[in-house]
């Protein structure tokens, strides 16, 4: 269908395309073969699994933060007749705060999960929930150990339970 409106050849003559011009296609020989690596999202190694999950997380964020942001905006008191000018300039700013906020620390944590998760499949040679809880753990010690020690555990504790969950949750779905 579409080779038959376009010539796909005039793309760039020298690169003899022909008819044989695939969009997001993923090679299926360099997908991961780990053990227990199989999703719903092929990988194809661990700078795939960094940038997927670091990306939705953080874009996550911004949205959940703006949302926050929003709600915020909305009921700040601002004085008897506020205009619909100075509601708006509220609800953006409370958004632009809330929202980078948010998605900058969620894009933190996933950076750190990612790595250490990849390495310790990397080391362990597998895929599994232990790697997933125990990258959860140290991404959570990690983000909260300059605030002292009881902190780090109680944020290495919230990462595992996280983490422990979401192997819980893809399990059964």
């Amino acid at each position: 269908m579409l080779g038959s409106q376009f010539d796909v050849a005039k793309l760039h003559p020298m690169a003899e395309l022909n008819d044989n011009l695939d969009f997001l296609a993923l090679d299926e020989d360099k997908l991961t073969e780990m053990e227990g690596a199989g999703s719903v999202l092929p990988s194809r190694g661990w700078t795939d699994d960094l940038c997927v999950g670091t990306g939705t997380t953080y874009l996550s964020g911004l949205a959940i933060g703006g949302a926050w942001g929003l709600k915020e905006g909305m009921s700040r008191p601002l004085g008897p007749n506020p205009s619909m000018r100075l509601r708006l300039n509220s609800i953006l700013n409370a958004c632009t705060r809330r929202g980078s906020f948010t998605g900058n620390s969620l894009g933190v944590l996933a950076i750190y999960y990612n790595l250490t998760n990849s390495a310790l499949d990397a080391v362990r040679e597998k895929h599994d929930p232990f790697n997933s809880m125990a990258a959860g753990a140290f991404t959570g010690a990690v983000y909260k150990c300059t605030s002292g020690f009881r902190p780090m555990m109680v944020g290495a504790a919230i990462g595992t339970g996280a983490m422990g969950a979401w192997e819980a949750f893809k399990t059964f779905v």
